[in-house]
């Protein structure tokens, strides 16, 4: 099909603004740019389900009970290494109202606490935790290394048999080298270790499933998933069955944070019992479940050296990094350097296995635990050289768009008011600090959505892919409502049944930017069709007619209209349906989205508390369709951030190998009282990159709430806290060991 070439302006208005030419097939819209007037993206709209939440109508995984249904338990292991010798089910078997018992392991291997051995099945929940404490497992207990330093010390049981613990790339001699002599020419260099934490998702709702075989070959399954598709074609493999012959249904699910990918352990023992009982089974994880076996952030050391000249331009950069991905030996690090130029780099980073539970995806990896390190190397690099740390960051950040909102956000924050580093001297001390944000997402081809236009002028927008709770939903129906020029009440959506158009998994902030673009050429599609009725009746050609305003008008005579309604009377039959695609992405403004917070914290020096009492987000995620769905976004990122920064902390036991802390009272999640008074200011960027301009929102405002914090707690005292979390005793440690 031939692409008519169109110029799009793209980027801020009045700050950084450019034109792009952008071939544009005639099926499909224009992306959206500086030109475009909106009726209904950018305003502030209350999320379509809200009230279906908070009255309790909108049904959770969790609040699925189906007929006959059964509870299923897995029975987890105590110990952190182990051999299993034997498992014992018939204690278990013999308990009235007990249906189901059996080994269920992948391994006889045991490498961390909570790891599953067996699954039972009862008429109760209750009987089935009760059948699962009754099951006898014989363990031979081997030595465990749990924690990093275990892990990493002369002699440490090996976590893998016959591998090392440490596995990673090594510095490169070029690297090295370059490093030393840009060194050597600083004006400045300054070094420091930071260390973070392992960071548990508690989601509100924890992982589990609901599985129904409704006959041999077809099986339907409500999940708490981040991937609707995904936990579909796993199940389908597994037992032997065609992705079509598999419904996953995931209407409302309450928090993953990047966790909630895969069918599961749970997921597999859940449907191998209701396919042997011929009833449905419900496996839903406890709390400590969630903690032990449902992902975490890694925990990292991140050693660093900064090389800078006297103008504070970076000109050495040097970082190790060691980070634990818990039972897995792969895939955990730190996302250090980024969003800065810093010369020349010499980064390396290692994978320390440990007997832990395992590491999961969690909103933006990597990221938060790199931002803290690297944003303190850089306050520390900027009060050595007597320099305000926002312009160091200024000086050395490539990005317009940042330095637009470091100016404006200094200003909308009252930078001006910070003072040099340590001056209060009383027992409250007040300090401001700030970081920045940076993040990828603009969209992937692949997803599809169906538009259904009926005679009565409401319509229907479907993909099946989850809304995790970010308002996707919402946003959808805001683009459809948009392109059809309709008032939003006359749109539904639907998401979360992999019998609709197939949708992308909720990870890496690709949710919006992969799932809009299809709504809107569905609802284009739509539309063109609306036209070729209304055009016909008038005598004139498909393109002449706009629809905007809730009517159909001719584009160069206003007089002749008709009203949506109208319109949609001369459908032929029920309803148009048509499906529209995802396509490749366009030219794009800027391949990242970025982002600057401020933060203000109250310091109390002789307890050591922190309390964050302001705290600025200045953030851009391309088009901002929906601003109040946006903001909550930002927020929720904040109040992560601070619990990140402040309370969070899985602690495990150096003995036995065991989670000390895995409930919520005593794992410390920060709470409504925790909460400062929080100020999101949307920078609108029209990216160009797809048709409505949109990139991902979900993780680039949770990479920089630590590190602005740490910031400014450094500010308020005078002195680094290079541990998170920030809790009181690190805070005393900190200023005890700047007395000395």
């Amino acid at each position: 099909m031939t692409t008519e070439p169109k110029k799009i302006r793209v980027g801020v208005r009045g700050v950084d603004e450019k034109t792009l030419e952008i071939d544009v097939k005639p099926d499909r819209p224009a992306p959206w740019g500086l030109d475009d007037a909106f009726e209904t993206v950018g305003k502030r709209t209350p999320r379509l389900d809200a009230v279906a939440k908070v009255t309790g109508r909108a049904k959770y995984t969790h609040d699925v009970n189906l007929p006959g249904m059964v509870y299923a338990k897995l029975v987890r292991s105590p110990h952190a290494a182990a051999t299993v010798k034997s498992v014992d089910v018939a204690p278990a078997k013999a308990l009235k109202g007990v249906v189901f018992a059996q080994e269920w392991t992948q391994t006889k291997e045991i490498l961390f606490h909570g790891q599953h051995v067996a699954v039972v099945a009862a008429e109760t929940r209750a009987l089935a935790e009760e059948a699962a404490r009754l099951v006898k497992v014989e363990y031979e207990v081997k030595p465990h290394a749990a924690r990093m330093e275990q892990a990493l010390a002369d002699g440490a049981p090996e976590v893998f048999a016959g591998k090392p613990n440490r596995t990673g790339d090594g510095p490169r001699a070029g690297r090295v080298k370059d490093v030393d002599a840009a060194l050597e020419g600083a004006a400045k260099v300054v070094r420091g270790t930071a260390s973070t934490q392992v960071q548990t998702h508690s989601c509100l709702e924890t992982k589990g499933v609901v599985a129904h075989w409704e006959a041999d070959d077809k099986l339907k399954v409500w999940a708490s998933t981040q991937g609707t598709f995904g936990v579909r074609n796993e199940l389908a493999e597994a037992f032997g069955l065609k992705p079509a012959d598999v419904t996953v249904l995931t209407h409302y699910m309450g928090g993953g944070f990047g966790s909630k990918f895969g069918a599961g352990v749970f997921a597999h023992a859940a449907t191998h019992v209701a396919k042997a009982l011929k009833r449905p089974v419900k496996l839903m994880l406890d709390r400590k479940e969630e903690h032990l076996t449902g992902g975490n952030r890694p925990n990292s050391t991140q050693e660093m050296t900064l090389g800078v000249d006297a103008e504070g331009a970076f000109k050495a950069y040097r970082v190790r990094i060691h980070a634990t991905p818990g039972a897995t030996g792969r895939g955990a690090g730190a996302s250090n350097p980024m969003i800065y130029r810093f010369g020349a780099v010499d980064a390396a980073q290692w994978s320390v296995a440990t007997n832990a539970g395992m590491a999961a995806a969690f909103r933006a990896p990597g990221h938060p635990q790199g931002s803290f390190a690297l944003e303190s190397i850089l306050d520390l690099a900027a009060e050595a050289l007597g320099m305000d740390p926002l312009e160091l960051r200024k000086k050395n950040d490539p990005s317009p768009i940042r330095k637009h909102q470091y100016e404006e956000g200094a200003k909308l924050f009252g930078w001006e008011k910070r003072r040099p580093n340590g001056t209060d001297r009383g027992t409250l001390r007040r300090g401001m600090g700030v970081a920045s944000a940076k993040w990828a997402a603009l969209g992937v081809p692949g997803a599809s959505c169906l538009c259904r236009v009926r005679r009565d002028g409401t319509v229907e927008i479907r993909n099946g892919a989850q809304d995790i709770g970010t308002g996707t939903r919402t946003i959808m129906a805001i683009v459809a409502a948009e392109e059809l020029g309709i008032p939003l009440a006359r749109v539904s959506s639907f998401l979360g049944d992999t019998n609709d158009p197939q949708g992308p998994g909720s990870g890496g902030s690709v949710t919006a930017p992969t799932i809009m673009p299809a709504a809107r050429n569905a609802a284009f599609l739509a539309g063109m069709e609306l036209r070729k009725l209304i055009a016909a009746k008038w005598g004139v050609k498909p393109e002449e007619i706009v629809l905007k305003g809730g009517k159909a008008s001719h584009a160069a005579d206003a007089s002749r209209s008709a009203t949506f309604e109208e319109v949609c009377a001369l459908i032929d039959g029920d309803q148009i349906e048509v499906v529209g695609r995802r396509d490749p992405n366009f030219e794009n403004y800027q391949a990242e989205t970025g982002g600057v917070h401020f933060a203000e914290v109250e310091v109390d020096a002789e307890i050591g508390r922190v309390r964050v009492v302001r705290y600025l987000a200045m953030q851009d995620a391309g088009t901002i369709v929906d601003a109040l769905t946006a903001e909550s976004q930002v927020n929720g990122a904040i109040i992560q951030g601070i619990s990140y920064a402040l309370f969070e902390e899985r602690h495990i036991d150096r003995l036995k190998g065991r989670q000390l802390n895995a409930d919520l009272e005593g794992y410390k999640i920060a709470g409504p009282k925790d909460m400062p008074d929080v100020k999101v200011v949307l920078t609108d960027v029209m990216m160009g990159a797809n048709n409505v301009g949109l990139a991902g929102l979900g993780e680039g405002p949770a990479v920089p709430p630590a590190a602005a914090i740490a910031g400014a707690v450094h500010n308020a005292l005078g002195v680094r806290v290079w541990s998170l979390p920030m809790t009181p005793d690190r805070v005393l440690a900190a200023l005890e060991g700047a007395r000395k």
